[in-house]
């Protein structure tokens, strides 16, 4: 089992937005178990949260541009790709503007922060996607495309041609997450003179200098554009070096336009949620191409997890019998709806219920065609994570538990005399306060009958 890590300190960085141009403090902070990565807006009333999803992808010029409910957080790419890259599952990045600082253009500042912060592991096992054919995307206006094949380690090789004589065609891979912080994270950002021409003329650069940007002379520079290039990054001078790059820059590799874009795959594609276990191939990738395969991935993963029974070997010595759940649980036949608990964590819940005929409900519900009441099931879903919550207090028996709220509940399939109900609670975020989110799950026959977002608080018996 791979446990899930977090940063052990926060750590802050401070800098220039590329394309707001404003000063910047950024924050890393360690998060909980199955956080993810969260952007926070402390700038903004009520410091709103957005997270690093694909479904917030809104823009994906100069940058992979996130909004929810009007937030904005631009340019996230390259401190995601260093959380991945430094194998960090869990983190808060709490920012006073809506943009990261650029740095020097590359996830090199990122990297080296989250070191010095340290590597914590935590007490939750690390969920893959593991790929098990190929996935495919193809933008055909510009011919990108992004294949995801099977593979036992994340891997990722670009393929970059702008049809440029000066940049020519340029290949990286990387085989293992663990060469990302030697190999490809300090591979810095570029753009061609033409672009870079447009984006000062509207304004769209204007935390950029020739330290944190390669720029690729594709045409030729007139003394104008000398001229307001100096003035626009505050130098006395500008030059074209030999190799086809404005000078006060080296390159680090030959490739390393094709390594850059190999960091933006990574960093937009941690936008499925989800470690990956396959090769992904990206021919001319840009963050459009990589987002949109970002959405389609995100979306195919969760219609498999919504339609993957997990399996339980309901043979074993249960971890609770009908005796120790009667100790904790208030509830008493005829409204006791679990028979055995036969696993638990911190964060999850597994319990079981073999329906009889016997039901004092299928007396009244549907007596020539019983059918468990869907009311029923939700209530026993919600008694299985009662016994997880309860957990969390030293004496249960003086507690009770109240429903706050009840979210997407569905039902998907009738449940009969004689099957095996078996319910899964995971909680969405920590208990705190004596308050449980979870997701519950039921299951019976091998197939989901009912899934329901349920909210409980326990309170203490006067």
């Amino acid at each position: 089992m791979v446990k899930q890590k977090t940063i052990q300190n926060e750590i802050s960085l401070t800098g220039v937005g590329l394309h707001t141009g404003k000063e910047v403090k950024m924050t890393f902070k360690p998060a909980p178990i199955n956080n993810g990565y969260t952007f926070v807006r402390v700038d903004l009333e009520g410091h709103p949260v957005i997270e690093a999803d694909a479904s917030y992808v809104v823009n994906t010029q100069r940058g992979t541009n996130l909004e929810k409910r009007g937030v904005k957080i631009q340019t996230s790419e390259h401190v995601l790709a260093a959380f991945v890259g430094c194998d960090v599952d869990n983190v808060i990045i709490e920012l006073n503007e809506s943009e990261p600082p650029i740095m020097d253009g590359s996830s090199k500042f990122f990297v080296e922060a989250i070191e010095k912060a340290g590597v914590v592991e935590q007490d939750a096992e690390r969920c893959y996607y593991v790929v098990k054919e190929v996935i495919s995307f193809t933008d055909e206006a510009t011919g990108s495309e992004i294949l995801l094949m099977p593979a036992d380690e994340y891997q990722v090789t670009t393929m970059v041609d702008f049809g440029t004589k000066v940049l020519g065609t340029q290949n990286a891979t990387m085989k293992n997450i663990s060469e990302f912080k030697s190999e490809i994270a300090d591979a810095r950002t570029f753009s061609f003179l033409h672009e870079l021409e447009t984006l000062l003329d509207n304004g769209l650069i204007k935390g950029g200098d020739l330290n944190n940007a390669i720029v690729y002379v594709d045409k030729e520079i007139s003394p104008k554009t000398i001229e307001n290039l100096k003035v626009a990054f505050g130098k006395d001078s500008i030059s074209v070096k030999p190799n086809g790059i404005l000078d006060n820059l080296t390159l680090h590799y030959p490739n390393e336009a094709a390594r850059h874009k190999l960091l933006d795959v990574i960093g937009d594609l941690a936008l499925v949620g989800m470690r990956i276990k396959g090769k992904v191939i990206a021919n001319k990738p840009g963050h459009f191409v990589n987002t949109q395969f970002a959405k389609k991935l995100s979306k195919m993963i969760k219609i498999e997890q919504k339609n993957q029974v997990p399996v339980f070997n309901l043979h074993l010595e249960p971890l609770m019998d009908i005796h120790k759940i009667m100790s904790i649980l208030p509830h008493r036949p005829p409204f006791l709806f679990i028979d055995r608990i036969i696993e638990m964590s911190d964060s999850h819940v597994v319990g079981l219920k073999n329906v009889t005929m016997n039901e004092t409900f299928f007396v009244g519900h549907f007596p020539g065609a019983p059918v468990m009441p869907g009311v029923i099931i939700v209530e026993a879903m919600a008694q299985t994570g009662g016994i997880l919550i309860l957990s969390s207090v030293p004496d249960p028996e003086n507690y009770l538990t109240y429903f706050m709220k009840i979210d997407n509940v569905k039902f998907k399939h009738k449940v009969l005399p004689g099957d095996t109900l078996v319910f899964k609670c995971d909680l969405i975020s920590p208990i705190r306060r004596g308050i449980c989110h979870m997701q519950a799950s039921a299951y019976a026959n091998g197939k989901l009958v009912a899934e329901a977002e349920l909210m409980a608080q326990i309170a203490r018996i006067n």
